[in-house]
């Protein structure tokens, strides 16, 4: 069930700057004499639509701006999004996945908040790190242009200094097209992020209270998303749960004293909104009844651009923004298809997840979001069996015998095992225990990241016999340096230090797993997240005991992806490829883990191996 869970100036670049500049010429230059003059019009106006918050965080904001997007792009406009995020961090890469959810890594390496993989999973985008704005980033910058001199000593404030930081970031990057097509975008999505009322959001409700004047209100849609709680029977006199709207009278009240009047409300709530309910919220918030929008709990996100379509948003939207003549019929049958075969598919794949960070989900969402997407595609559905890797450890079967055997019951019920990315060295042991376990019993195991580097050190230990194999990152005495830091980063610096983004690997042979899983590829782009990688010293005693590097950088000395060839499915990636993983186009390695749980790899090798163009859940 998609439930109410979890699911902000700069200067830019000279690089930046003259590509924004570039922009709007560059997009009129395309509109030639066989363009209609609809598409002409598109062109000269960016209109945005706005999503704020009230009552709670976390009721979806991210997952509803997505869908927003959809059912806009169905509607045949291009669409690009802006997350904006209060908080004074300059970007998410030092906030600890257990508060704040993974940190999303994009093409250019920008540590950003988890939400924008929502945008590129749903949207099918590629965006920037300016696509995500932090209070950080602003202050920052409106500091750096006041020590240079650039405000000519006038007293820089928040109003007007840093508000219009704000509006001109939005501005410039909302004309940077992210689909890979020339020329600015139809529609900018813009989340606000936290709840209208923090404190720390006042500089961007102002900041969007000036574009709503400076733009116009054809160009500016605003959709207020607010919890609608329900109140069980309350007395004899109340047969019906009880739809609360007070709660979202008091949000939209404080958010309209702020100088935003919202054209949309979307209502989050358990259950469908009763028409009652509606009209109360109508009356109160001075919103049109045909403009609350019931986003209720669905069985999957894949439904919610489906619920919108059919409270026919995207009309109204597009009205509000003067786009009825220049849009086409919404069509939204691929999303159809993809929500009715989730909900209809019976079976399931049993993985395994052995990580550091299992007591919050959402530090491993893009990795859920790739299983989901390759098990749809085999017809099945992911039974994802958390597992705390510090309870495989022997440390806990003496501290917590009940949670060691749990752990290890789970483990061995699996039919295949992950072992996802992560930092420092709490639970590494129990890791290790899980590669080795699957490496000598020919479970399927997929390691990403640190899941690549454990998997080499257990390795060392259990094949090469190197007991003190280690990594310089958890003992940096080691001896035996199996995994060494490489010098694309900083020891002393946290953020933005790693080597980020997107890098390629060269496949070393054609024959290997991956290499078929990648439609045979000679090369592969993936996004990357880490300091520390495998000794390139050390490799060649590897490759002699059988444990073989199949991808390298494009230097040869960084080893990016591992495989052990009399192993049914044993390999380590030292990208994150679940950061490209697409509903309908699912990432190869989390493809190929599927397929070898459930005895159908060998199979599709083949198949792909022939140009075979049939589904892979005909097999």
């Amino acid at each position: 069930m998609w439930m109410l869970t979890r699911y902000a100036f700069w200067v830019p670049s000279r690089t930046f700057k003259r590509a924004a500049t570039q922009q709007i010429p560059a997009a009129r230059r395309v509109v030639s004499s066989t363009v209609s003059s609809w598409q002409k019009e598109k062109v000269e106006k960016m209109k945005y639509v706005v999503v704020t918050g009230g009552v709670v965080s976390g009721l979806g904001k991210g997952v509803t701006a997505s869908s927003i997007g959809v059912v806009l792009k169905a509607c045949g406009l291009r669409v690009t999004s802006i997350k904006i995020d209060p908080y004074l961090n300059t970007d998410a890469g030092t906030m600890s996945p257990f508060e704040h959810g993974e940190v999303f890594v994009l093409d250019d390496g920008g540590e950003v908040d988890l939400d924008l993989g929502n945008y590129e999973r749903f949207l099918d985008v590629t965006l920037t790190k300016d696509n995500n704005i932090t209070t950080g980033k602003i202050y920052q910058s409106v500091l750096e242009k006041e020590r240079k001199g650039d405000y000519l000593g006038k007293t820089v404030q928040v109003v007007p200094h840093i508000t219009d930081a704000i509006k001109d970031w939005i501005e410039s990057v909302s004309l940077v097209p992210v689909d890979g097509e020339e020329g600015p975008a139809d529609v900018c999505v813009i989340e606000l992020g936290g709840t209208v009322g923090d404190i720390e959001s006042m500089p961007f409700i102002e900041a969007l209270r000036q574009l709503y004047f400076s733009v116009g209100q054809d160009n500016f849609c605003l959709i207020h998303v607010s919890l609608i709680p329900v109140l069980g029977v309350v007395g004899e006199q109340s047969p019906l749960p009880l739809q609360k709207t007070k709660p979202t009278q008091h949000s939209v009240r404080e958010l309209r004293a702020l100088g935003l009047i919202p054209h949309f409300l979307a209502c989050r709530s358990a259950q469908p909104l009763l028409e009652n309910a509606k009209q109360k919220l109508s009356q109160f918030c001075h919103v049109p009844v045909a403009n609350i929008l019931n986003i209720h709990d669905v069985p999957n996100i894949w439904h919610i651009p489906l619920l919108l379509q059919n409270q026919s948003a995207h009309d109204a939207i597009l009205k509000q923004l003067d786009l009825l003549s220049v849009a086409r019929h919404v069509d939204l049958q691929e999303w159809t298809r993809r929500a009715e075969t989730s909900d209809n598919i019976t079976k399931s794949v049993s993985i395994a997840m052995v990580g550091k960070y299992v007591g919050l989900t959402d530090s491993y969402l893009s990795v859920v979001k790739a299983l989901m997407h390759a098990c749809i595609a085999c017809s099945l559905k992911p039974s994802i069996a958390w597992i705390a890797a510090s309870d495989l450890e022997d440390d806990s079967a003496k501290l917590n015998p009940e949670a060691h055997a749990a752990a290890w019951k789970t483990l061995r019920g699996a039919a295949c095992v992950l072992v996802p990315g992560g930092f420092g060295d709490r639970g590494v042991k129990g890791m290790m225990l899980a590669a080795r376990y699957a490496r000598e019993n020919s479970v399927p195991y997929l390691g990403i990241c640190l899941g690549m580097q454990i998997s080499v050190i257990e390795f060392a230990r259990s094949v090469l016999h190197l007991e003190k194999a280690n990594s310089e990152e958890f003992d940096p005495q080691t001896p035996e340096r199996v995994v060494i830091f490489m010098p694309e980063g900083s020891k002393t610096h946290m953020g933005s230090t790693m080597r980020l983004g997107s890098r390629r690997t060269l496949f070393q042979t054609p024959d290997c797993i991956t290499a078929k899983l990648y439609n045979n590829s000679e090369y592969v782009d993936e996004r990357h997240r880490h300091r520390y990688e495998v000794n390139p010293e050390i490799v060649g005693s590897l490759e002699e005991a059988g444990l073989k590097f199949v991808g390298r950088d494009e230097s040869g000395k960084r080893m990016e992806i591992l495989e052990l060839p009399d192993h049914p499915f044993y390999i380590g990636v030292q990208f994150h490829p679940e950061f490209k993983s697409r509903p309908g186009r699912p990432s190869a390695p989390f493809l190929g883990l599927v397929l070898a749980a459930t005895g159908k790899l060998e199979a599709y090798v083949k198949r792909q191996q022939n140009g075979s163009v049939y589904a892979i859940h005909q097999q």
